[in-house]
């Protein structure tokens, strides 16, 4: 029985009922079937390319696997929509600074001193990557973009995370693969990176900042180009093309305040990259417009993805190539699908 397998045997398989939601009904009832039939044959297949596919909440499977290598074999047009933290540089999660990180030693990871008597989250410094590290960045995210846009349907949005020192770097890559750009989220939060003075010169220098305190992070906004010759078109064959509205009233904003990950969602997930509940179910409910479709997390990472998914009702998988993690994602999916606005169960 593999560590995956043990997770489940175990109970991690176990979860509660997600809170109703239902989805408007947009289409006529035998368009909307034709579309969740659809949904269900895509689910089935992507749910077996992986022999070590796990499901830890129904409708909801990890799968231990490098996202290149899986996207490969995922059937073209596919994939309805896609939301994933990356690894931002690469390096981070390279096994010799990983190892680091776990360690306390730091290396590309800077670990924050103890503030109030709590231990704050390592960080990656993303100055110190070189003109190389840059290339392969680039390199990697190229081709990536690629199999993701053979993977997804036409009309089918890709949400990406990154950091404003390398997201020129990363969205170009899905630009000239083919995708368009239909802008970025903002998330707006509050951490503690950056807003130091000069190491070792604080007082010389007190009025000094060496970067400026970041508030913010970028999401890139990627579409498929539509197959049709309007979105809504699109939208009756394919169930996408479009963003989910917030409400009749309210369209889905491009700004999004954001709280740091709460305490109670680390300890449920302890993945250094986590994204609160809070914020993540607000994206991912975005990106199927009809609530129809698969949802993809290529870098699966803590589960957040697809907890939230799992959350809204969507169908979800995600790849995780470090089994340590896609164990931890397994465990914490059925409890971050429980949890409340406010961060209680």
């Amino acid at each position: 029985m593999s560590p995956l397998d043990a997770t489940l045997s175990s109970g991690g398989a176990v979860c509660g009922l997600a809170e109703d939601m239902p989805f408007p009904s947009y289409l006529g009832e035998k368009a909307t079937e034709t579309l969740r039939v659809a949904e269900q044959q895509v689910w089935r297949a992507l749910r077996h390319i992986e022999r070590s596919t796990a499901e830890p909440c129904p409708g909801v499977a990890v799968a231990t696997a490098d996202a290149l290598r899986w996207l490969a074999a995922v059937p073209e047009d596919s994939i309805s929509g896609c939301v994933t933290d990356p690894p931002y540089g690469l390096i981070e999660y390279e096994e010799k600074n990983h190892a680091k990180m776990k360690q306390g030693r730091g290396g590309v990871w800077r670990i924050p001193p103890s503030f109030d008597g709590s231990e704050r989250s390592p960080v990656p410094r993303f100055t110190v990557l070189t003109e190389q590290d840059r290339k392969r960045l680039s390199q990697f995210f190229s081709k990536f973009a690629k199999l993701a846009l053979r993977a997804m349907v036409p009309g089918g949005h890709l949400l990406i995370a990154s950091n404003p020192l390398l997201s020129t770097t990363t969205f170009a890559c899905f630009e000239k693969v083919g995708f368009e750009k239909r802008g970025e989220v903002i998330r707006l939060v509050q951490t503690l990176r950056g807003g130091d003075r000069p190491k070792g010169a604080e007082g010389e220098f007190s009025d000094v900042t060496v970067m400026p305190r970041a508030c913010w992070e970028p999401w890139g906004l990627f579409r498929k180009p539509i197959s049709e010759k309007t979105v809504s078109a699109n939208l009756r064959r394919w169930g996408t093309g479009g963003l989910r509205r917030v409400s009749g009233q309210e369209p889905f904003r491009d700004v999004i305040e954001s709280a740091p990950t709460r305490a109670a969602e680390r300890e449920i997930s302890p993945h250094p990259s986590l994204k609160p509940q809070r914020f993540m179910r607000q994206v991912v409910r975005a990106v199927l417009p009809l609530g129809i479709g698969v949802v993809y997390d290529p870098f699966t990472g803590g589960g957040s993805t697809l907890a939230a998914a799992a959350r809204l009702s969507y169908k979800a998988i995600g790849t995780e190539m470090d089994e340590d993690y896609a164990i931890v994602a397994c465990r914490a999916i059925p409890l971050l699908r429980m949890l409340h606005g406010d961060g209680s169960i």
